[in-house]
C-alpha cells in the first residue's frame, strides 16, 4: 500500500504563490509543477500540491478537500474564521486598510457613518464597523475596488494595501488599519491521523527555514579583557562558541544574532572592541 500524501493548497498565481513555492523549496521539498498545472506532487517528500484561487481555499480546508495551505491571514479572517491556523510564515505581509479620496476631510471612523463603502472584504468591515459603533452601506466588489470613489458608487474602500502605491494613483489615502496579515500555514479541521504525521514532519522543516531567515551567523575577534562585555551583548542562541586565537590574548567568538537587532549589536560590538566581524546568512537553523 503506497503511502498517502499530504495535501497542500496554495494560491495558483501572483507574490503568494512564488513565495510559497521558495519556502518549500527552502525546506527541501521537490516540486514537479508544470506549466498551467493545476496539481503536481513532491519527488522527495510526500506531498501533493494544489494550484488554486486564494477565495476558493478556506472551503476546501473546510470540506476536507486539501489538509493544509498557505494562505493570506486577510482570507481566513475574511472567510475561514473556524480553520485552524498554524505557523505564521513571515511573508507576503499586507494590511486591510480602509481608505477615502485625498480631498474628504477624514478625522475618526465617526466620519464614515451612513456613508457607502466598496470592498471584496465584507465580513471583515462589517465585524470592524460593529465593534466602533458605526453603521454603514457596504457595496460587495471582486476587483479593482479603488475605482468605486471615482465613478461615485462609493464613499470609501476596504482594500489590501501593500506599498500604498495603488491608492496614490487612486487619488485615495489610507485612514485606518483595520488588520495586518501575513502568509500562514492553515489547517484542514479534517485531516487525518496519518497525514498529521507528515504534517508534523513539514511544520519542523518550515520552522527551520523561518528561524534561519531572521537570523545571521556571526564570527568576530575579541581581546580577551573585554570577552565577557562583548558576549552579554550577543543576544543569540544559548551561548556562543568562545575559542583562542593563535595570538595571545585574542579569542573568536561564534554566534546566531537575530536580524531584527542586526545593525544595533553591530555598532556596539565595534565599539566594544570586536574585530574581524564576518557576519554570513544561515540556510537551516534548528532549535
Amino acid at each position: 500500500m503506497s503511502q498517502q500524501k499530504l495535501r497542500i493548497a496554495v494560491q495558483k498565481s501572483g507574490r503568494l504563490f512564488e513565495d510559497s513555492i521558495k519556502v518549500l523549496k527552502d525546506a527541501g521539498i521537490s516540486i514537479d509543477n508544470g506549466k498551467e498545472q493545476l496539481k503536481a506532487s513532491s519527488r522527495n517528500f510526500p506531498l501533493e500540491v494544489m494550484y488554486l484561487r486564494n477565495g476558493d481555499i478556506p472551503q476546501y480546508l473546510r470540506d476536507g478537500v486539501v489538509d493544509v495551505a498557505i494562505i493570506g491571514e486577510n482570507v481566513l479572517i475574511e472567510k475561514g474564521k473556524d480553520i485552524i491556523r498554524g505557523e505564521k510564515l513571515g511573508f507576503s505581509k499586507c494590511k486591510v486598510s480602509l481608505a477615502v479620496p485625498k480631498s474628504f476631510k477624514y478625522n475618526s471612523i465617526n466620519d464614515l457613518d451612513g456613508l457607502k463603502i466598496a470592498t471584496s472584504y465584507p465580513n471583515t468591515v462589517k465585524d470592524y464597523l460593529q465593534e466602533k459603533g458605526i453603521s454603514a452601506d457596504l457595496h460587495i466588489i471582486n476587483g479593482s475596488v479603488e475605482i468605486a470613489p471615482n465613478i461615485g458608487l462609493a464613499d470609501a474602500i476596504c482594500d489590501i494595501v501593500s506599498s500604498g502605491s495603488t491608492l496614490f494613483k487612486n487619488g485615495l489615502k489610507e485612514v485606518e488599519v483595520m488588520l495586518k496579515s501575513e502568509a500562514v500555514l492553515a489547517i484542514s479541521p479534517k485531516i487525518s491521523e496519518e497525514r498529521k504525521q507528515i504534517l508534523e514532519k513539514l511544520q519542523f522543516r518550515l520552522k527551520s527555514v523561518l528561524n534561519a531567515r531572521t537570523s545571521k551567523y556571526i564570527l568576530l575577534n575579541a581581546p580577551d579583557d573585554k570577552l565577557e562585555k562583548i558576549i552579554s551583548l550577543l543576544p543569540g542562541m544559548r551561548s556562543p562558541t568562545v575559542l583562542p586565537l593563535a595570538e595571545k590574548g585574542w579569542s573568536s567568538i561564534h554566534t546566531v544574532i537575530n536580524e531584527d537587532r542586526f545593525w544595533e549589536v553591530l555598532d556596539e560590538l565595534k565599539s566594544n572592541g570586536a574585530e574581524g566581524i564576518l557576519v554570513a546568512p544561515i540556510e537551516t537553523m534548528v532549535l
